[in-house]
């Protein structure tokens, strides 16, 4: 025989799963630190400005 499940409680750890999951996630794509960011965007225009610097005149 299975076991009796509590369909109450089931459906409560299914919804927490899914925002653990949904949480994992978005620390994932958004968890860097604002002097992360800035490091990222400072690095980003050095490096285009640099290509910007060699492109040539025609």
């Amino acid at each position: 025989m299975s076991d009796i499940v509590n369909l109450k409680r089931h459906r409560k750890r299914l919804a927490r799963e899914e925002k653990n999951a949904t949480a994992e996630e978005n620390r994932r794509r958004f968890g860097r630190s604002k002097a992360e960011r800035e490091k990222q965007e400072i690095e980003e225009a050095r490096a285009e400005s640099h290509l910007d610097g060699h492109k040539r005149e025609s």
